[in-house]
């Protein structure tokens, strides 16, 4: 008899908890499930099941409660204190990831809302994989006070222990303000959802009521506003499931830990295969722009890559390809952009890809074509200076293999900053209608010869008379190759057969640097 009550009693237990388990995976309740539903988002259990492989994702702390009684606090309750945490497999490799619930409580991070993120992130950085949080919040709780700002600052410093240790990517699904903006903004990627998620620091009714400037929500911290004014967003996407799917899309690109190797997808691309189409692509006339992204498909695997930052300072690219399945960084000048200028911005678009790829072992191929940096006073006032030392700093700090690859004009310090021999490129590359040199031949000539061509009876003659001479023998490739500047000159066609060659003589390098606590880059 004593058994049958203590089976009567652990089925009631098992019962209980499924109960409570149940109840858990109502989140805020089918009212506010259908209200989220309505403004065009999914859930938190909703985004995670299509970020995980089916099955596999494994919840950390479902029953975790909050402790604060203020307020009425004490009677309320909040399923899984607003944020899901835990890991599973996404495309069988696990990743670690905490989705805000904003059903329950409008996601409000609290005491406890905190320490699971805390605890996932820990799990993390102890496991070596990779985290993703997914933002959707009211903010810090305020009936909890100051336990709400020590857990964003827990938040901020694991993000911080994590950054170059492990890849860190943030989803903006709905609003994040406040100190909440800055957990993302330490992360390595954020991605965002057109119409439905916001980031600022202060909202526009605060902006209004303390400066008088009117702007809505969209305008001011939406996600083409971020991608295209502040940089601080890095891939827009349509919707929660288009944002999802670009997610996992990037993970497959990124290894697990800077310990780890990198994923090697499976291709069918040929290591011999030509671009015959790259030997048309410059156009005869110097000022003509052409299409930099169509060599970087050319080169890629399958035409494949993946673009980062696209809308902000367009006037350089970066992107993720694979070379024979091998995940590879691509920086690239945009003709098609203020004719591939370096200025402020793709300064520091730049450096920071290269410092990532860097930090996670990633190879980086550069394909320079740029006439200077951006000249004027907003430029010298906003710091060029400084933002353009970023980017000498972030290449040759870099100790991936580096190859360069120069398409055209490749003129001045920013031949140098686009990763020249010197500043540390293993092998430098120029297909023929490359011109390296210090200026353009017109500028070179009016400098040069200025007497000579004001003392001419026809100084516009005599000037392009110069002007060609400069050209045949400096605004080309074969003066640089005969100084050992460039290793060598190549057709354009066999630009991704050189690459895939170079990488695989490079995949072993190592450099030794000095022994010290960290640099100190030009921020």
């Amino acid at each position: 008899m004593g058994d049958d009550i203590r089976q009567a009693t652990t089925e009631g237990k098992i019962r209980d908890f499924e109960t409570r388990a149940q109840s858990m995976m109502k989140m805020g309740g089918e009212k506010q499930v259908q209200k989220q539903h309505d403004g065009g988002k999914l859930t938190a259990r909703e985004r995670l099941n299509r970020l995980f492989d089916e099955g596999s994702f494994q919840e950390v702390q479902l029953f975790v409660k909050h402790h604060a009684t203020l307020f009425g606090m004490d009677k309320k309750e909040i399923p899984a204190d607003g944020v899901i945490t835990g890991f599973g497999k996404v495309n069988g490799r696990i990743v670690f990831a905490a989705a805000q619930d904003f059903t329950s409580a409008g996601g409000t991070l609290g005491e406890m809302h905190a320490k699971k993120i805390w605890k996932v992130m820990d799990m993390a950085l102890d496991a070596q994989k990779p985290f993703v949080s997914i933002n959707d919040s009211g903010g810090a709780r305020i009936q909890e006070g100051v336990p709400s700002l020590e857990g964003y600052g827990g938040i901020f410093y694991r993000n911080t222990l994590a950054s170059g240790y492990i890849p860190q990517i943030t989803a903006i699904m709905g609003p994040t303000a406040g100190g909440a903006v800055y957990s993302p903004a330490l992360t390595d990627w954020i991605f965002m959802v057109k119409n439905t998620s916001y980031m600022y620091i202060t909202g526009p009714d605060v902006i209004k009521a303390v400066i008088g400037e009117e702007v809505s929500q969209e305008d001011l911290g939406g996600a083409v506003a971020h991608a295209s004014k502040s940089g601080v967003c890095h891939v827009v996407t349509e919707n929660d499931e288009d944002c999802i799917q670009k997610i996992k899309g990037l993970l497959s690109y990124l290894p697990d830990s800077c310990h780890s190797p990198l994923p090697v997808a499976e291709t069918t691309d040929n290591p011999d295969r030509e671009c015959p189409e790259l030997n048309k692509i410059i156009p005869d006339r110097a000022a003509r722009a052409y299409n930099m992204k169509s060599i970087i498909k050319s080169v890629a695997d399958n035409g494949e890559w993946f673009e980062l930052h696209a809308q902000w300072a367009p006037n350089i690219i970066v992107a993720l390809i694979r070379i024979m399945g091998r995940p590879v960084g691509v920086i690239a000048n945009n003709p098609m952009s203020y004719a591939g200028v370096l200025n402020v911005n793709a300064s520091d678009k730049a450096s920071r890809f290269i410092r990532f790829c860097d930090a996670f072992n990633i190879p980086l191929v550069t394909f320079s074509d740029v006439p200077g940096y951006m000249p004027g006073t907003d430029q010298e006032w906003a710091g060029i200076i400084r933002h353009g030392a970023k980017l000498l700093h972030a290449y040759s700090e870099a100790t991936v293999p580096k190859i360069t690859v120069v398409t055209r004009k490749a003129y001045g310090g920013s031949y140098i900053g686009m990763c020249c021999k010197q500043l540390g490129a293993d092998y430098v590359m120029a297909w023929p209608t490359a011109e390296i040199a210090v200026m353009g031949a017109s500028g070179a000539c009016n400098i040069i010869h200025r007497a000579e061509i004001k003392g001419a009876v026809d100084p516009d003659a005599k000037r392009a008379a110069l002007i060609a001479d400069y050209e045949e023998k400096f605004n080309n490739p074969y003066y640089a190759a005969s100084l050992g500047a460039i290793e060598e000159v190549i057709l354009p066609s066999r630009t991704r057969k050189r690459i895939v060659v170079l990488l695989e003589a490079l995949q072993n390098k190592k450099e030794a640097r000095r022994t010290k606590k960290h640099n100190n880059i030009p921020l």
